[in-house]
């Protein structure tokens, strides 16, 4: 696959992935790609991330329910950072962070520290706990 030789992958085969919701521009996440992650989210329309922490691919909300649709996929002058422009399914208005919050980008630099800016839309403990239900 062509396209996918033109990425340039780090020394351990990965790709930085910035996800922005589609409809308003927002920036909901950063992740990570490696090539068949990148190779499925084209083909299914649906968000594969790779998990550096498990050392697995991961599929956006294969645990949560908050799934990623895939409208676009973007890649940088330098060819070294992926862009999905997503849409945020699973939960009205949209969560796509696993503390609840629409972004993971919720915290704010304000008089020397951080601060969160942005509300826990459903909390984390109930989104996670899909094996009880």
């Amino acid at each position: 696959m062509e396209w996918l030789a033109q990425v340039k992958w780090d020394a351990k085969g990965l790709v930085p992935v910035i996800a922005q919701e589609a409809s308003t521009g927002d920036v909901l996440m950063f992740a990570w790609m490696d090539r068949e992650a990148l190779r499925l989210t084209a083909e299914t329309g649906r968000a594969v991330y790779f998990s550096r922490s498990r050392g697995k691919l991961w599929h956006k909300g294969e645990e949560s329910g908050h799934v990623q649709q895939v409208h676009e996929i973007r890649l940088d002058c330098d060819d070294d950072v992926v862009l999905l422009k997503v849409t945020q399914l699973g939960h009205d208005p949209s969560i796509a962070c696993h503390t609840g919050r629409h972004s993971c980008f919720f915290q704010k630099y304000e008089g020397g520290a951080w601060r969160a800016v942005e509300p826990v839309l459903k909390d984390p403990a109930r989104i996670y706990s899909h094996s009880a239900s």
